[in-house]
């Protein structure tokens, strides 16, 4: 890798052993994927690491280094969401327990360490931090050190920013450097398709199985989709980019899809068209048999295949504004069908803290809080994924949570069902 002189001067320790470090580490993983040079990073960060889990101790440790040496991110940064919640996901004490003395006991302790190095704020917890409520939302071209997949997925493909798929970490040090190594999402050639999606539905497709079929069939390859405007129009307005956003959460996590560009919809697909299609990709034609097939393989991780589910996650990623909205008047409004005042199990509805401070002004969320559900920031994956809470019988209507998680994902309209009454196909 080409390094300029003040990278040198770095790299050499003239600002100290840990900033050296940091930026050996940025050069040694920018040789591995052949990167030519360190570019600049021209936006706020976004961390993946949020949870406080005490056995990884070198995460505090090097965190401590950092704050010792007086290094500082060159930017502002947003965290993924906080693991807990014990106001409004309420845990016995044996979860608690679990939450407070093992898995997480170091929860406090990290997030005082986040913001001596740069954290936004107190309330940046959430893995939408692209949303307009949140703030932290970058422009077409600029470069990111991102890591949290969902994230970064709608940054490169419905913004049209730049990111590879990091690790946990390796978003810190770029934010730190000030600098990412140019390789792959970041290149012009490494955003061009090696996959062409044909999209011959009969009806919508649901987001979060047509992103799960796609992200199984490509991986970490990059799919230009024809088609899917036919059903979801050629402007990104809010109901699209929340469709979006699910998407590619499913593309993300059942592959691993940093980017994908939609005919006549996504910036660089509307700018160039098919021009980004590379000579020679292959190609995918999903329907709805497809479709069908690919819900229809997901397993059921339950240790009893029969149980009746006991809580309800919605909303992972975090919910959009317009989601939230629409999730709680279909609650309202299905719980009057069947002639119930309350949800028949404990339902949580996920979004971000600016983006619920938001909603708790609407008479939409006074409804919706009569019902007995309840509105929370927190991270369902880390909630559900541990020995106490993953022998729950969960059902969601996120592909991600599924595939993280012992969780049962159910489509929208049959989530509500169980939601409403209880009714489990």
């Amino acid at each position: 890798m080409k390094l300029t002189p003040e990278e040198k001067r770095i790299l050499d320790g003239k600002e100290g052993e840990v900033k050296a470090k940091i930026l050996r580490t940025l050069v040694e993983f920018g040789d591995v994927f052949g990167a030519e040079k360190l570019v600049k990073i021209t936006h706020e960060g976004h961390l993946v690491t949020s949870f406080g889990i005490g056995l990884i101790k070198p995460l505090f440790r090097i965190m401590d280094e950092i704050i010792d040496a007086g290094i500082k991110s060159s930017v502002p940064f947003t965290v993924d969401p906080r693991p807990i919640d014990y106001e409004n996901v309420k845990c016995n004490l044996l979860n608690k327990l679990v939450f407070s003395k093992i898995m997480y006991s170091q929860q406090k302790r990290y997030e005082e360490q986040l913001s001596k190095i740069g954290l936004k704020d107190s309330n940046s917890f959430t893995c939408t931090c692209y949303q307009d409520e949140v703030g932290n939302q970058p422009k077409y071209k600029d470069i990111l050190s991102w890591a949290e997949s969902s994230a970064v997925v709608y940054a490169n493909s419905v913004i049209g920013a730049r990111c590879n798929r990091n690790s946990g970490m390796l978003d810190l040090f770029g934010c730190i450097i000030g600098k990412v190594p140019y390789f792959g999402l970041l290149t012009d050639e490494g955003r061009k398709a090696t996959w062409v999606i044909e999209i011959k539905t009969t009806k919508k497709p649901l987001p979060q199985i047509l992103g799960s079929a796609i992200g199984l069939k490509v991986m970490e390859d990059v799919p230009y989709i024809i088609g899917l405007d036919k059903f979801i129009g050629d402007k990104l307005d809010d109901e699209t980019k929340s469709y979006l956003k699910d998407f590619g959460a499913a593309a993300a996590s059942n592959g691993a899809i940093g980017l994908y560009h939609i005919d006549n919809l996504t910036p660089e697909a509307k700018k160039l068209g098919k021009k980004l299609i590379k000579e020679g990709a292959k190609k995918y034609v999903i329907d709805d048999k497809e479709l069908e097939k690919v819900y229809n393989s997901y397993p059921i991780l339950w240790k009893n295949k029969d149980a009746k589910p006991e809580l309800c996650f919605i909303g992972c990623p975090h919910l959009s504004y317009n989601q939230l909205l629409t999730w709680s008047k279909n609650i309202v409004n299905g719980l009057k069908d069947n002639n119930r005042k309350k949800v028949a199990l404990r339902t949580i509805l996920t979004t971000s803290p600016q983006v619920k401070n938001k909603f708790i002004q609407t008479q939409e969320y006074k409804d919706l809080i009569k019902t007995g559900a309840k509105v929370s920031s927190i991270c369902p994956l880390m909630y559900t994924n541990n020995p106490i809470a993953g022998k729950k019988p969960i059902v969601t209507c996120s592909n991600k949570l599924r595939t993280y998680s012992s969780s049962r994902y159910y489509k929208d309209d049959d989530l509500l069902k169980i939601i409403c009454k209880k009714e489990v196909k």
